[in-house]
């Protein structure tokens, strides 16, 4: 009997090991994974689905010389997005966490809210589940909101001691259902007061967007990008969390 049950218990621990062995190839086909380097830096980038297009092509862009992490889901196997300033500030704390980092410390944080925050929706709410509407909608937060919330967010980062990058809001096409275009030009002024209060630096997202064909786009009026217009966001973001980082050198 007991050779019995001995035999049991070793099929079981094989099994688990084959199981355990299946599931870390899964995760290694999984193009989010990998595995970091603890000798080099550690940075973090949060933001919506426009730095969702961009996490990877930045980690391609800088493998060998820092580790780029982001939100993700809680079984690690796809990105999680940042919404808007109220859900950043809900979910902040967990996104800061360096346990993900082995307690190391983050050595820089390349931060974006605002694409969600000037959407119209109906109805209103703030978590962005109403129906988007641009005409009978109501927008998210208002601009004093969006500054306020901003200012709670940078509080929280600045506990890090991580070096800050800010990333204005992409551009908002003509044709977007949900956002009115220019609004999120009168929010990245906004954000750029705050920026400025703070002495944090701002990679002009906007900017290089705005000056994108319409090939570059998914289709008319969505804000989101093909591949080759994510590259070109993830070439910006990476050169400006190098000059960082050189900053930061000894």
């Amino acid at each position: 009997m007991n050779s019995f049950f001995t035999k049991i218990s070793i099929l079981l621990i094989f099994s688990m090991m084959s199981f355990n062995g299946f599931l870390s190839a899964q995760e290694k086909t999984n193009p989010w994974f990998f595995e970091p380097n603890p000798d080099l830096p550690n940075v973090l980038i949060l933001g919506d689905s426009i730095s969702e297009g961009y996490t990877l092509p930045v980690r391609k862009l800088l493998l060998g010389k820092a580790n780029i992490y982001r939100p993700m889901n809680a079984k690690n196997t796809a990105p999680e997005n940042c919404g808007n300033t109220k859900i950043g500030l809900r979910n902040l704390d967990r996104w800061i966490d360096t346990k993900q980092i082995d307690g190391k410390k983050w050595d820089v944080i390349h931060f974006n809210w605002g694409l969600w925050d000037i959407n119209r929706r109906i109805p209103h709410n703030q978590d962005n589940t109403g129906i988007r509407d641009k005409i009978n909608g109501t927008i998210s937060f208002t601009e004093k909101e969006y500054a306020e919330n901003l200012e709670k967010i940078i509080e929280k980062l600045k506990k890090t001691n991580a070096k800050l990058i800010w990333g204005n809001t992409s551009f908002v096409p003509e044709g977007e259902e949900g956002r009115v275009l220019g609004d999120e030009i009168k929010y990245n002024a906004v954000a750029a007061e705050v920026m400025k209060n703070h002495h944090i630096p701002i990679n002009d997202i906007h900017g290089l967007t705005n000056r994108f064909e319409p090939a570059l786009f998914r289709g008319p009026g969505d804000v989101h990008y093909k591949n080759a217009g994510s590259q070109k966001i993830a070439e910006q973001v990476a050169e400006q969390i190098k000059k960082v980082l050189a900053e930061k050198s000894p």
